[in-house]
């Protein structure tokens, strides 16, 4: 099992200054339809906290020099691109298709070696030894038919089963469009309900893919974030 490799203190100094400097209001009125202020109030120690755990757990993981790209990065990925950049001396292309946010995100960065893109991550340029994909392809607001089923909040009732057809096609499509970028072998990092999706890739293609056991509290959105081991040995490394 990789071990968790604690962050030097410089990171974790850039890290919270990082945070300190984020436009909370600003944050609140694209995350939230009402209530950002107290959203962000409740969210802002974890994102940080549990950030440089899960950057401190993943450093581990990843090679020196390599590429990582991030699939809707946003506050709580903050410290995961912090430590590839600063730590690992790794090239990361972090995507997010709401211009707001990419505004808010990079007007923070400030020092930190790394800006976040408004970009479609499946047209990023060049292939990635580390793809992040988390809470993406279960996302309520873009797929809340599929994504109630996800979470088991699906009424049998009312359930939507033509919508939920036509969202189940459109995630197979994104998953394939983002894992294309994936150099073999290589490593996900996504949430335990997306899993599915990534396994389901691999078994289309009769690709070798290891999901690590142990899964990790994130603060956002609050789904548990695995690694999945894709391309190479059946044997687990990590």
């Amino acid at each position: 099992m990789a071990q968790a490799r604690r962050l030097s203190s410089n990171t974790r100094v850039r890290i919270r200054a990082l945070f300190k400097r984020l436009d909370y209001p600003a944050l609140g009125r694209i995350y939230c339809d009402e209530g950002g202020d107290a959203f962000w109030k409740a969210k802002r120690g974890p994102c940080q906290t549990l950030g440089i755990k899960l950057a401190e757990v993943l450093r581990g993981r990843l090679r020196q020099g390599g590429r990582s790209l991030y699939v809707g990065a946003g506050v709580a990925e903050l410290p995961i691109l912090a430590m590839e950049t600063m730590e690992l001396g790794r090239t990361v292309t972090a995507c997010n298709l709401r211009v707001d946010e990419v505004a808010v995100l990079n007007q923070a960065c400030g020092d930190v070696p790394f800006r976040v893109i408004h970009q479609d991550a499946g047209e990023a340029d060049g292939m990635f030894d580390h793809l992040w994909i988390v809470s993406v392809l279960n996302d309520p607001e873009r797929f809340p038919e599929l994504s109630a089923l996800s979470y088991g909040r699906a009424n049998p009732v009312l359930f939507d089963t033509a919508a939920f057809t036509k969202e189940r096609e459109a995630v197979v499509s994104l998953a394939a469009h983002c894992l294309r970028k994936l150099q073999l072998p290589g490593l996900v990092t996504t949430s335990t309900e997306e899993i599915n999706w990534i396994t389901d890739w691999c078994l289309r293609r009769n690709i070798s893919c290891v999901v690590e056991p142990k899964s990790y509290p994130t603060a956002t959105v609050e789904d548990p974030l695995c690694f999945i081991r894709i391309g190479g040995s059946k044997k687990a490394r990590g």
